[in-house]
């Protein structure tokens, strides 16, 4: 299981590269195009007075075997449950993987929809799938804010869990001077379209970090495992070749002891 959640981590790790790319230029342009007066058209950019509703995305994995992978996604969950309690506000559960949707259903939360079947290879069709309606809502006015939260995988060895606010869109930091664009056409045509692709990516970028966490975190358990078993093994072999050694220096004390009686 080692060697497989290596192979499929490295898988993984590289769709993480791939993704980012287009993830930068897409922060790039609307981060270049946003203006406040622009962005007071648009819906999913609409920063409400106060949060009554937040609906909250919560990706896990269908397995275990994964060490404390779940149990820290679930955590961060908690965490940020009772933070939203304590401000009042209404909470709505959607749960990605077996684990996470196990958990709540052991301690009665009510959860809004789950999807199992989205495997280890993610795809930007999942994400859609996942974050569209919750867009719309948005867009409508019926929920104030959607939250994902994901392990972000930073290097193999690093994948803390996160809560990331994905609606409303936060104005991405200009970086640089700003470049001369020619529009064509407008701004605000152009965001009507990126901006939902710029949320979609952001959950799809969730995925695929997610899955690259978890092959990370079962490659490390594995090995652990291997490692401890392999220890076991040692300690159990240096007992039975002690036990054996005490058995036969018996035996031939018993042989000496009696072959000196019959001499005597």
């Amino acid at each position: 299981m080692e060697m497989v959640a290596t192979s499929k981590m490295k898988r993984a790790q590289d769709r993480v590269v791939g993704a980012r790319p287009f993830a930068n230029s897409l922060t790039e342009v609307i981060a270049n195009l946003y203006t406040p007066e622009l962005a007071e058209r648009f819906p999913l950019m609409r920063q409400p007075a106060s949060i009554k509703k937040a609906a909250i995305l919560i990706l896990t994995s269908n397995r275990g075997l994964a060490g404390a992978f779940n149990a820290n996604l679930l955590k961060e969950s908690r965490n940020l449950l009772a933070r939203l309690k304590e401000q009042g506000v209404e909470q709505e559960l959607h749960v990605v993987g077996k684990k996470g949707l196990g958990y709540f259903r052991y301690i009665g939360r009510q959860v809004a929809s789950s999807r199992t079947d989205i495997t280890g290879q993610p795809t930007a069709q999942n994400a859609a799938e996942l974050v569209d309606a919750l867009i719309e809502r948005f867009a409508s006015g019926e929920i104030d804010a959607v939250y994902v939260i994901y392990s972000k995988f930073n290097s193999a060895l690093s994948t803390p869990p996160t809560s990331q606010l994905v609606l409303p869109v936060t104005p991405p930091e200009r970086k640089g001077q700003q470049p001369d664009y020619i529009l064509m056409p407008s701004a605000e045509v152009i965001l009507a379209q990126l901006l939902p692709s710029y949320v979609r990516n952001s959950v799809y970028r969730a995925l695929v970090e997610n899955e690259a966490a978890f092959q990370s975190a079962q490659r490390t358990a594995m090995k652990n495992a291997t490692d401890n078993a392999g220890e076991m093994l040692n300690v159990l072999r240096r007992t039975f070749n002690r036990a054996r050694q005490a058995q036969i220096t018996q035996e031939i004390a018993e042989i000496v002891g009696g072959a000196a009686a019959l001499q005597g």
